[in-house]
C-alpha cells in the first residue's frame, strides 16, 4: 500500500536576526490513510516546524516531503491545519459561518451545499446548539471543537493538528481527546498530530514518531500503539519506555517498538 504522506530525509532550517537554526535532521517517516500519526519531542525539537513544512508553509533545506505520490511545494485543501490558539476563528462570523468559510473561499462547493456539510460536521462535534452563536461567547473547548469542524468540513486527505489541546484545562483536554477519538471512529480520517505530552500521544496515537532534542531526529517509532491499555498496565509501561527513549543518551534512530 502506498503511504498517503511520505517524509524523506527532512531537514528543515530557518533564518533568525542573528543566526540559521537547523530544526530537524534527516527526519523520515510515512503516514497511511486513517492513521492517527503522532509526532512526539520536547519542546523545541522541529516538531510544530515539521507540520508546518507538511502544510507548505515552508520549504526543506534538504530531503522531500510528498503527499499522495505529489511533492508538497505550497499549503493545498488536501491538508487542513489546526493551531492550539483559541483566535483561529473569525471572531465576526458565527459557528456556523467559520465552518462554511473555508468551503466558499476554495469555492469547494456552492453556498447551499457548504451549509449542509458545514451543520453536518458541526453535529458531529456536538455543538449544534450555538451553530448561530458568536466565538467570544464559547469556552476554548468549544473554540477547538468548532477549529475541527471547520477542518474536517473540508474533508481533506490529511488534519495536520499541532498540540491543539494544550491550552485547555485537564478535563476539557481529556472530553476533546474523547470526543476526536470518537469523531475518528465513525469517519476514519488521517490525523498529524503534534504534542509534548507522551500520556496524550498514547491516547491519541495509533502510531508514534519521537525526536530527539534539538535539532529534532528520529530517535524511535512506537507502533500499534491503540493495542495497549489502561486496564492491564501496558500504557504506563509504555509511557515509561517512551520516557526512557526521549531522554537517554543512546542512539536509538530508526529503532521500531512494538
Amino acid at each position: 500500500m502506498t503511504a498517503l504522506l511520505d517524509v524523506s530525509d527532512v531537514t528543515l532550517r530557518y533564518k533568525t536576526s542573528s543566526a540559521v537554526v537547523t530544526a530537524t535532521e534527516r527526519v523520515s517517516f510515512t503516514v497511511d490513510r486513517s492513521d492517527r500519526f503522532v509526532l512526539l519531542g520536547p519542546s523545541g525539537c522541529g516538531k510544530s516546524t515539521l507540520l508546518k513544512a507538511v502544510g507548505g508553509y515552508m520549504t526543506p533545506s534538504e530531503g522531500k516531503m510528498r503527499i499522495s505520490g505529489r511533492e508538497i511545494t505550497e499549503p493545498g485543501a488536501d491538508r487542513m491545519m489546526i493551531f492550539q490558539e483559541f483566535d483561529q476563528l473569525l471572531p465576526w462570523k458565527t459557528v456556523l459561518e467559520n465552518v462554511m468559510f473555508p468551503l466558499l473561499m476554495t469555492r469547494r462547493l456552492p453556498r447551499k451545499e457548504a451549509e449542509v456539510r458545514a451543520r453536518a460536521y458541526i453535529e458531529k462535534v456536538s455543538l449544534t446548539r450555538v451553530v448561530d452563536s458568536y466565538p467570544h461567547t464559547l469556552s476554548g473547548g468549544m473554540k477547538q471543537r468548532v477549529a475541527i469542524a471547520r477542518g474536517m468540513a473540508m474533508e481533506p486527505d490529511i488534519l495536520l493538528m499541532d498540540e491543539p489541546f494544550a491550552a485547555l484545562d485537564a478535563l476539557t483536554r481529556r472530553t476533546c481527546q474523547d470526543e476526536l477519538l470518537q469523531l475518528w471512529s465513525e469517519t476514519k480520517f488521517t490525523v498529524l498530530f503534534v504534542t509534548h505530552s507522551i500520556a496524550e500521544a498514547i491516547k491519541i496515537g495509533n502510531r508514534i514518531l519521537l525526536l530527539s532534542p534539538h535539532p529534532g531526529r528520529v530517535k524511535a517509532e512506537i507502533i500499534d500503539v491503540d493495542q495497549v491499555s489502561s486496564e492491564d498496565g501496558s500504557a504506563a509501561r509504555l509511557e515509561k519506555q517512551i520516557h526512557d527513549l526521549l531522554f537517554s543518551s543512546a542512539d536509538n534512530e530508526a529503532a521500531a517498538v512494538h
